[in-house]
């Protein structure tokens, strides 16, 4: 059972971040995957009065609030324009949408789960995270950083030209996916990100087709009891294939 000795509701993210200083704190998200613990806190650090619940979007890029909830993310008109459906693609396999509707931007990077779909889309999106302290900083080098008491305000996602595809493998619809894959053709290159390998997502970057499909099946895959290492293997290339294969106007992935 999840348990708070004290509630608190900063009105600055100065005062969050100072309460967030003790380890015997927590910041809440929609506590979507919090609640599955069972653990005694000391103070419930709740960000929903600081502004962060909103998706802007400029002329040059999206600013993603922390508090801002799966489901609006995935149904935000501009982000699913501008990525051709990916962003909605990686989110609506998720659990639910009661689940959507709750769970947030903030806690589901901040927990940088080996099983996320979003942010293996978001890393292929090359997108940045703004931390309160730390600044701005690409999300595949938050993403490999161990948790610490910053606290994330932001996910930003420049407009530069690109196509993006997204998809997954599951066992089932719901499930965690069995592997995770995300590519997108810029004007440098190719990006992929590979998820649920079963670590968490990571990024290859390469100047051909031929290359980056040589850079995901280096990756280090693993076994649990969705499926084996060489399995996740297998399957990265053939959701890379698909992915770029859309990119050049197929069938979707």
């Amino acid at each position: 059972m999840l348990k708070f000795k004290r509630y608190a509701r900063p009105e600055t993210l100065e005062e969050a971040w100072k309460l967030n200083q003790s380890r015997a704190n927590c910041v809440l998200g929609g506590t979507g995957w919090l609640k599955m613990g069972s653990r005694q806190w000391n103070t419930a650090i709740d960000l929903s009065g600081l502004g962060l619940d909103q998706i802007e979007e400029t002329e040059s890029e999206f600013r993603i609030g922390a508090m801002v909830n799966l489901r609006r993310l995935e149904t935000h008109p501009g982000l699913n324009e501008y990525t051709g459906g990916a962003v909605g693609e990686c989110l609506h396999h998720i659990v639910g949408v009661q689940f959507r509707n709750c769970a947030t931007v903030g806690g589901t990077f901040w927990g940088r789960y080996g099983f996320s779909d979003v942010l293996t889309c978001f890393l292929a999106l090359d997108a940045r995270a703004a931390l309160y302290q730390g600044g701005e900083i690409p999300l595949a080098e938050f993403a490999e950083k161990k948790q610490d008491n910053d606290i994330l305000t932001h996910i930003i996602v420049k407009k530069t030209p690109l196509q993006v595809v997204y998809t997954s493998f599951r066992n089932t619809e719901t499930d965690f996916p069995v592997l995770a894959a995300a590519v997108a053709k810029t004007e440098q290159g190719f990006r992929a990100a590979v998820g649920a390998r079963p670590a968490r997502g990571t990024l290859v970057r390469a100047e051909t087709e031929e290359a980056l499909l040589g850079a995901v099946d280096a990756l280090p895959y693993g076994s649990n009891t969705r499926a084996g290492g060489e399995y996740r293997r297998y399957l990265a290339g053939v959701l890379t294939r698909r992915c770029l294969q859309v990119i050049k106007g197929g069938e979707h992935a």
